[in-house]
């Protein structure tokens, strides 16, 4: 009898602990509007740069925005906006404080809890569900309009996760580039979207058709029309083609996004068409 009495007061005791746990959670997420996922289930489309770009643009429109990078296996946030090797601090309450990237950008990221951008994180799947649930439970946002989470390719354990952390108000953007093998891939994640009862705000085509600076025309180094063409037949609104672009390239790795250091580019048009429909969509959530 004290046997299972004790186990009983410890199991009473876990209960509790895990309410208390979805309490600071749920109050955390209460102070962010809108939760918006980038996937995709293809690396190597330019999820990270779009999350990037998305996060920033909402920043200059006036939004207050958090970007929360959890590819914890590749985080790449920290590199495209030129914060290799910054660390975290604590704030005042005791939770983790972001960097903040603008006045009204705050950032996130694993990179920036590892002593070397060498070092690799190998992590199981509960490992890296603690690391997530920490991640939005304790880090001090505030208020923001935004929070953008570049998750990692595919519909694993990360943007499950944080898909099931979130709560109300989360939608996702889903990155795709225009050939047959790569919207085989996002198809997958479109149909996780609905399998989780998670808006899906439009898929973007990146990396569609390139501009010859040298005779002006459009080259579809891979096809094009991939994206759009999943869209309706997914039944999901279509934000629009970001050509490929090797200034967008030039900006990411030297840590200058490009919707802010070539605003008059094509890619940073085209990007702009892409977020005015992700706010309608948001909006309207």
């Amino acid at each position: 009898m004290s046997i299972k009495k004790e186990s009983s007061c410890g199991a009473g005791e876990q209960s509790a602990d895990k309410q208390a746990e979805q309490q600071a959670l749920d109050a955390r997420m209460g102070h962010i509007r809108q939760k918006i996922l980038v996937l995709s289930g293809k690396g190597g489309v330019g999820k990270s740069t779009v999350a990037v770009n998305l996060a920033m643009a909402l920043a200059q429109s006036g939004k207050q925005v958090g970007l929360l990078d959890v590819d914890l296996h590749g985080p790449s946030v920290a590199k495209i906006l030129g914060l290799d090797g910054q660390q975290l601090g604590i704030a005042a309450d005791g939770g983790i404080e972001p960097l903040a990237y603008t006045a009204n950008l705050k950032v996130l990221s694993i990179a920036f809890m590892l002593a070397s951008k060498n070092d690799a994180v190998v992590w199981r799947g509960p490992m890296k569900y603690n690391v997530i649930r920490q991640f939005l439970k304790d880090v001090v946002w505030g208020y923001l309009d935004y929070l953008i989470i570049d998750s990692p390719p595919g519909t694993g354990d990360e943007p499950l996760s944080v898909a099931q952390m979130v709560g109300k108000g989360a939608a996702a953007v889903v990155v795709t580039t225009p050939q047959d093998v790569a919207v085989a891939d996002v198809r997958r994640s479109v149909s996780f979207c609905k399998m989780l009862d998670l808006p899906v705000l439009g898929i973007l085509e990146n990396m569609s058709g390139m501009l010859c600076p040298h005779c002006g025309k459009v080259i579809d180094v891979f096809k094009t029309g991939g994206g759009e063409a999943l869209a309706k037949e997914m039944a999901v609104p279509f934000l629009g083609r970001v050509p490929l672009d090797p200034a967008v390239v030039i900006s990411g790795d030297s840590g200058s996004p490009f919707v802010d250091s070539m605003p008059d580019g094509a890619a940073a048009h085209a990007f702009a068409a892409a977020v005015a429909c992700i706010l309608s969509g948001s909006e309207q959530k």
